[in-house]
C-alpha cells in the first residue's frame, strides 16, 4: 500500500559540490517542478520544467552536482549544472524577498529522458497552494513526508531518497495569510534543505472535517528551527557560549512561493527579449 504516489521519490535530486581536498559532498535536497505555462493546440498541458531549492543552497556557487538514477538498474550518475553564466550572472533565480529561502533554475527534461534517466516532476494538480490547503481542511495534527538526502546520505550504487513522517505544527498564520512559512514537527538535518514535503492521504477523519485521499505537494524544506542555551559565566555573569541544537520543528515555505519564484524568472525572460 503506497500512500505517496512512487513517481514523487523520482522528482528529488541529491546535490553536491566538491569540498576543499575535492571531494565530492552532497549538501543539499531539491525536486523537479512543473509550471504550467498554458494549453498547447492539441490540448495538452505545457509545463516549463524547473529544479526547486533554498536560495542558500546555489549562492556563492559556479556549478553544482545532480545525482540522478537511470532506467535501467545501474549505478547512479552524475551531472554538472552550471549555475553562472559566460559573464557570470547566475542563471538561477532567487524569490525576490530576501527573507523567503526559495531558488529555481529551468532543466531540460527531455534531454534527462533521452539519456533514459529516472526523472519525474510534480505537477500543479498534485500540489497545494494555499488556497487548496484552506479548501482541503489541513489544519495542524495533519500527517505529512518529508522528502530528501539528510546528513548527505544519498546512497551506496544509485540515489536512494530518504522518507520521514511527522505532522504539520503550525499553520494558521500561513492560511491567515500572515506568514509564507509553516512548521512541521519532523526531525530534518543539512542535507534536507531544499527538499519537497508532501501531505499524507487519510481515509479517517472527525465529524465536520475533510478526509484526504491523494498526496499533495504542500511546500519545500527551509531549515531547521533551533534551540539555543546560552552558558554563562559565574564570574562576569555574561554568555560565554552559545549551544545550539535541533529543537525538533522544521521550517518550510508553501508552495506559493515556488509560483512566485517562477514568476520571477518569468519576468526576467521576458525583460531580456525586449
Amino acid at each position: 500500500m503506497a500512500l505517496i504516489p512512487p513517481f514523487f521519490v523520482d522528482c528529488v535530486v541529491a546535490i553536491g559540490t566538491d569540498d576543499p581536498d575535492g571531494n565530492r559532498t552532497w549538501i543539499a535536497s531539491g525536486f523537479l517542478y512543473g509550471y504550467h505555462l498554458g494549453d498547447k493546440p492539441d490540448g495538452k498541458k505545457e509545463y516549463g520544467i524547473y529544479l526547486v531549492s533554498n536560495r542558500h543552497v546555489f549562492e556563492d556557487m559556479a556549478q553544482v552536482y545532480l545525482r540522478l538514477n537511470p532506467q535501467a538498474n545501474e549505478p547512479d550518475r552524475e551531472y554538472t549544472l552550471t549555475l553562472l553564466d559566460n559573464d557570470g550572472a547566475p542563471l538561477w533565480v532567487p524569490h525576490p524577498n530576501p527573507e523567503i529561502d526559495v531558488a529555481v533554475i529551468t532543466i531540460n527534461i527531455g534531454w534527462l529522458e533521452e539519456q533514459a534517466m529516472q526523472v519525474a516532476y510534480f505537477r500543479s494538480d498534485l500540489e497545494a497552494n494555499v488556497e487548496k490547503l484552506k479548501d482541503l481542511g489541513i489544519t495542524e495534527g495533519d500527517f505529512v513526508y518529508v522528502l530528501g538526502f539528510p546528513m548527505g546520505f544519498v546512497g551506496d550504487l544509485r540515489n536512494t531518497v530518504i522518507v520521514r513522517g511527522g505532522s504539520i505544527a503550525r499553520i494558521r498564520d500561513v492560511l491567515a495569510g500572515t506568514s509564507q512559512e509553516f512548521l512541521v514537527d519532523a526531525f530534518i538535518f543539512p542535507g534536507n534543505s531544499g527538499g519537497p514535503v508532501v501531505s499524507k492521504p487519510e481515509a479517517l477523519s472527525i465529524e465536520g472535517t475533510k478526509s484526504q485521499k491523494t498526496a499533495f505537494l504542500i511546500g519545500i524544506v527551509k531549515s531547521y528551527v533551533p534551540y539555543r542555551d546560552v552558558a554563562i559565566s559565574l564570574q562576569t555573569k555574561r554568555p560565554r557560549v552559545i549551544f545550539e541544537e535541533n529543537s525538533g520543528l522544521a521550517a518550510v515555505h508553501s508552495v506559493d512561493c515556488i509560483h512566485e519564484a517562477i514568476q520571477e524568472h518569468l519576468k526576467k525572460e521576458e525583460a531580456s527579449k525586449l
